[in-house]
Formats: structure tokens, sequence, C-alpha cells
């Protein structure tokens, strides 16, 4: 249940519906199996799996919708050796070269044939929507896959109005202030041992782990002029996490603390009730972090709302 990764999106407008509306509209896209000749699907599936029926859970204001993505995966070397096998066995049996148009339709009919066959990949993408703050946060590993999900529910929905969460200071000179001057770190910050720094024009990209952030190595690539577009961070007694300069937030570890409190949770062996409960202790402290990080940052910016 714990999210590993967030995308963050503010909500313009945000739509008022109920609970019950809303459950009935995730239903009418939820999730059906891949037909034979289909590449790829997304719909709408229980969070709680097969322990419970329900497409939305809302705690305090908090609702966990969970998408299912599932696509062919048809390995483009195997279409073309097929594609030139059979075009070799034409060539000879009639005779002539065969003609760019006619490799394609072989392209496009071997690719039909085989696309059944292929192995299927399943994913789960799971979506916080914080009513009350009108914002929206993907478990997704990158901005594409986020952008689907938030592509269904715009579908579900019939409108949807949201941009990427952003701030008045950009995570690039936000960090790289915070790795060049010690005193510029706010008090609860605590630096991870893993960052990503990037130089302007094409020196290329210099990734490191398992550093000391603040030795001699990285203060000098420092100051040579890169700026840090990923840096590792620990919120103490909450998260840690790899801030990315799109303010997405990666590599999300909770804290043991955390954990812990929900382990010993009550839930009578009651799944559903396990979901919720993991979900609105991480939401609360995801709620909390991302308020400081945007303090951290100058506040918010003013994103002008786009069109549905």
């Amino acid at each position: 249940m714990w999210f590993k990764n967030l995308h963050l999106y503010r909500l313009h407008d945000a739509p008022a519906i109920t609970l019950e509306a809303l459950e009935e509209a995730l239903s009418e896209q939820a999730y059906r199996p891949l037909g034979g000749s289909e590449a790829r699907r997304l719909g709408w599936c229980p969070p709680a799996g097969r322990h419970g029926e329900r497409h939305v859970h809302e705690i305090q204001g908090h609702r966990l919708l969970s998408a299912l993505r599932q696509e062919r995966l048809l390995p483009a070397g195997v279409v073309r050796e097929e594609v030139e096998a059979r075009a070799a066995d034409r060539e000879v049996a009639e005779g002539r070269p065969l003609p760019r148009k006619e490799k394609q339709a072989l392209k496009e009919q071997v690719y039909e044939e085989f696309l059944p066959r292929a192995f299927v990949r399943s994913q789960r993408i799971e979506l916080w929507w914080d009513t009350r703050q009108s914002m929206i946060g993907v478990n997704a590993s990158s901005r594409k896959r986020a952008e689907e999900i938030l592509d269904l529910l715009r579908q579900t929905l019939g409108s949807l109005k949201v941009t990427p969460l952003s701030s008045r200071t950009t995570p690039i000179r936000a960090m790289t202030t915070w790795l060049t001057d010690t005193a510029s770190r706010p008090p609860m910050l605590m630096l991870g041992d893993q960052v990503e720094l990037k130089a302007q024009g094409d020196d290329g990209v210099l990734r490191a782990r398992q550093v000391d952030l603040d030795g001699d190595e990285i203060q000098t690539v420092l100051a040579g002029g890169r700026q840090a577009t990923r840096l590792a961070m620990e919120l103490e007694g909450q998260l840690s996490l790899v801030l990315h300069d799109d303010l997405a937030l990666k590599s999300l570890r909770f804290a043991d603390a955390l954990i812990d409190e929900a382990s010993q949770t009550d839930d009578g062996d009651d799944a559903v009730l396990r979901l919720e409960t993991d979900f609105v202790l991480m939401a609360q402290t995801l709620s909390a972090v991302i308020e400081q990080l945007i303090d951290w940052l100058g506040g918010e910016a003013q994103a002008t709302a786009p069109s549905p």
C-alpha cells in the first residue's frame, strides 16, 4: 500500500462529486481483460484487489483509487526477423524485390498474428485524491504513466482541470543552495547519500550514490557550476525521499515508527481495514511533508487553470 513514488498535481475548480457518484463513474470505466488483438488496456480496479469490490476508499477527505494497466510485450526484433524471413521467401518465389509498401503490409500482418501470443505485463497504479487540499498524487514511476491515469480520470469524470504542482523557488535552485550552503538548510531537513548534478551545456550528468554530499569531491563539482537535479533527503520521523527537479518525489521510504504504528492497529485480519489504516496514515504524512517542502521552496507558484 505504501507509495514508492509520487507525482503531484493541483486541482482547479475541483469537481464536487459524492463518493457514491464517483464509485458509479469508476465502475463504468472498470478494467476489462485484454482482447486477443489489443496491445494495451487501462481501467479502474478495486484498491483492495481480490479482498474488496469498491473502486474508491475515502477516509477523512482522502480518496484512494487504483488503476490496472496491461500491455502485450512483443519485441520489435521478433517481428523484424519474421518479416525479413517472409519477405525473402516471397522474393524468391516471385523473382522480384518486395516493394516497401508490401513489406509494411507484411509487417502489419505479422504483428497482428503474433500479438495474441505475446506475454502480458500488468501494472497497478494508485491515485491519492486529497479533497480538502484539492491535490492529486499518483504513485507512478514516470510522469508519462501519471498523465495516463489523469487522462483516465478525466474521461471518467468528463472534466478534470489539473496542473503539475509547482513552487516559487525551483527545486533545482533550492537543492543546489542546500548542498553548497549548510546554513541554508531547514532544521528538519537531513541530506541523504545520493545526488544528480547537471552542467549547463553538454557536459553530461554526474550521478553519485553512497557519498558524503558535504565532502570535498561533491563540493568541488558544485563549485564548477553544476546544479542539483535530484537530491536524497530525509524529514526526520516522517520519511526519506529523492526530490527531483520537476517536484516529483521518488524512492519514498516511510519512517519505521509510522510503519510500526500501522502494524499495531487492530484490524481483526480485515484486509480492507488494513488497507484503509495504512492509507490514511500515509496520506496524512504525505500531506504534512508536501506542505513542508512547498514552504521550504518559497510557497506554491500560482498556475493558470487549463482547459477541461
